[in-house]
């Protein structure tokens, strides 16, 4: 194995001819500090959430082509960034441009909340205002580059043709790279003979983000200037498109837009001037390259060498993950060093993380469909027409990452139409989405606490919708291979697509159970205030019956049409189960039905669902019902229903109780779990899952 000082060695000719090369364009042009958006303090959330936007642009190893869109934080300190490479140019390069750009900007501008820095070879941008698939020209500038050289009429004929073809191969590129170059010789008609003293090389470039009308419009708006401001080489920069000519070679490659010439038809003028060297420079020529090949061969060797070492050394200290979970009772930092190693699950696909930055127009505002704890929610299309929803981790997240890999190793193996399919996943860098199926009308809650939207859903599909929710979830404890506890059931976890039908979401928290278990314990306790059984409340167990009580929950808020928070009846300031409760022991409970709901018939049915609902919530574990018995008096007249026990009232916790605080929020003994462990897998003992940490 080659030794580091070696390598090191091998290595710095090769630096310094890269440095040197890229030194030659990496020229700082101007930059702009817009002082009209105001100023942020030192220190403050918009401060760390420039730094980052632009720490991201140029350090993401993703894009090739050469355009990095970013957006980060929350208003109103949100920040949105743009860095625009040369078309020509590496991706390396492309980086290393922007890093000095976002080096210079943060040093001239300060704390101005809006900036622009040029290069030749990039530019990047800031604000706190939109700006992607916005065209502008308010910051551009233009920089006469061949000031001693006048342009004839000839060049001037030759260099509008050739900017035309190049604006109209530029403005019908796709969204990736809207960008045109080309050399010709300058013809001058008047004459016999072409003047071969001159060819031009043209270069034109808009964002991708802009369309094709848009472009055509920049570009015209640039190409206005050059009579006034240039001669025979004229560089534009400006923050939507770039423009630059010249009568001496300025770009790394040669790429024609079009087989036909700008001007008479004679094929030697598509080509770009011969240039004579002597045998002396051809020498030179294959020896630097020479030199250079084995330097990069021994480079890659080493690389080679060493990453085959690290793979064996890793296979060798780490298990592999198996699709079975008996990873389930691993540490949490080995899990978190095998985040995406061994994530393959059933029919899940590993997405590629530019195929979905294209899905969702970068991550585009216009596609946002939420957001919550563990991210933002996109809509996406796939380039077959397909339409996806793309959760994306926030980069912040720690509890985030764990739940994206629990989700992505316990929904990956779930199928039932009642769940949300969960279709891959991605991982990339710091990137962490899940993708899934797209449901159209959004969740539960969206609709069922509108006080317009709700009159959509009349009792025949609010009943349906109750009954399906349950047989997702008797799938979960029961019916499928694994045993699972949602522990994060609530309105907004339910969504429901085009004919209305709901489908569980969010396995972020969930919990699998072993066959002989009946409960688990957390320290952390996560879920939602109000669904939260008071047994995970209060001592961070749960269980498949702490799922029954957040389902008891639902069913309450879509009978009644009321949120489980703090409601004011009269004088009195009561939760939705209490409402309930007083309500069933006076027996007024129709009262508290959703009035848009009373017109209908099948009052006995929503009186059940009440007493269904009352049954779930139930203070003892033992007393709730499991979901197959739930199933059973939803869709039986006969069934008999037992009397229910007064709720907990969670949300009141000052409240005067028939009986003493203590005994209210007692938590089930050993021996009255195991009971109602009969109730979900007969003949199973109490065990706990151990501590989430």
């Amino acid at each position: 194995m080659i030794s580091w000082r070696c390598l090191l060695f091998l290595l710095l000719p090769l630096f310094f001819i890269l440095k040197t090369e890229a030194s030659d364009q990496l020229i700082f042009r101007y930059h702009e500090c817009n002082q009209m958006l105001g100023n942020f303090t030192g220190g403050s959330a918009y401060q760390i959430n420039r730094d980052t936007v632009l720490e991201q642009i140029y350090s993401d190893q993703e894009i090739d082509y050469g355009f990095y869109n970013f957006s980060y934080g929350e208003e109103p300190d949100k920040v949105n960034a743009i860095g625009f490479c040369r078309g020509d140019i590496n991706p390396e390069e492309c980086r290393g441009c922007l890093k000095s750009s976002a080096t210079l900007l943060v040093d001239r501008c300060g704390i101005q909340k809006e900036a622009i820095g040029y290069f030749d070879l990039c530019s990047l941008r800031y604000s706190n205002d939109s700006i992607f698939g916005v065209m502008e020209t308010k910051t551009s500038n233009y920089f006469n580059i061949k000031a001693n050289t006048r342009a004839d009429d000839a060049f001037n004929q030759t260099l509008l043709d050739l900017l035309d073809e190049l604006k109209t191969v530029a403005a019908d590129g796709d969204s990736r790279k809207k960008f045109a170059e080309k050399s010709v010789k300058v013809i001058d008609e008047s004459s016999s003979s072409s003047n071969t003293n001159d060819t031009i090389y043209g270069l034109v470039q808009c964002t991708p983000d802009l369309s094709k009308q848009e472009c055509n419009e920049c570009l015209d708006s640039a190409f206005g200037g050059f009579s006034r401001w240039c001669m025979k080489g004229c560089l534009y920069l400006g923050p939507s498109c770039s423009v630059r000519y010249d009568n001496s070679s300025f770009y790394k490659t040669i790429v024609p837009v079009t087989e036909q010439p700008t001007a008479a038809p004679q094929p030697s003028q598509t080509l770009p001037p011969k240039t004579n060297t002597t045998s002396t420079g051809k020498g030179k020529g294959r020896k630097l390259k020479t030199a250079i090949a084995i330097v990069v061969a021994v480079v890659v060797a080493g690389i080679l060498l060493v990453g085959i070492c690290i793979y064996f050394e890793r296979r060798r200290k780490r298990p592999e993950y198996t699709a079975e979970f008996e990873g389930q009772d691993k540490n949490e930092d080995e899990d978190e060093a095998e985040a995406g190693n061994n994530l393959k699950v059933g029919d899940l696909l590993q997405f590629d993380f530019a195929t979905i930055r294209l899905a969702t127009s970068n991550f585009s505002d216009a596609n946002k469909l939420g957001q919550g704890g563990f991210g933002t929610v996109y809509k996406g299309t796939l380039s077959d027409g397909h339409d996806i929803a793309i959760k994306r981790l926030a980069n912040n997240s720690e509890q985030g990452e764990t739940e994206f890999k629990n989700e992505v190793l316990l929904t990956g193996k779930l199928q039932h139409r009642n769940l949300v399919k969960l279709l891959g996943f991605c991982l990339q860098r710091k990137e962490r989405l899940l993708i899934y199926e797209f449901v159209p009308n959004k969740s539960l809650d969206y609709i069922i606490f509108d006080p317009i939207k709700r009159a959509n859903l009349n009792w025949e599909r609010r009943f349906k919708i109750i009954k399906d929710i349950a047989r997702g979830l008797l799938y979960l404890h029961e019916d499928s291979r694994l045993q699972i506890v949602h522990r994060d059931l609530k309105t907004s976890n339910i969504l429901l697509d085009e004919e209305m039908n709901p489908k569980i979401t969010d396995f972020g928290i969930a919990r699998l159970f072993d066959a002989n278990q009946t409960h688990g314990m957390t320290k952390t306790v996560v879920g939602t205030v109000g669904y939260m059984a008071p047994e995970y409340i209060r001592h961070g167990q749960f269980s498949v019956k702490s799922d029954v009580f957040s389902f008891g929950v639902i069913i309450l808020e879509i009978v009644c049409g009321q949120r489980n928070t703090e409601i004011r009846d009269g004088e009195n300031i009561e939760d939705l189960l209490g409402i309930a409760w007083k309500n069933w022991k006076a027996g007024t409970t129709s009262d508290i039905v959703d009035p848009i709901l009373h017109q209908g018939f099948n009052k006995n049915e929503k009186m059940r669902c009440i007493h269904v609902g009352l049954l779930c919530v139930q203070e003892d574990i033992a007393m709730r019902p499991n979901m197959s018995s739930v199933l059973l008096m939803l869709n039986s007249t006969t069934f008999p229903l037992p009397e229910p026990s007064e709720p907990p009232f969670l949300m009141q916790p000052k409240r005067a109780l028939s009986i003493p605080l203590n005994e209210q929020y007692s938590v089930p003994t050993k021996s009255s779990d195991s009971g109602s462990g009969s109730q979900i897998t007969q003949g199973s003992t109490s065990k706990s899952s151990g501590i989430d940490q």
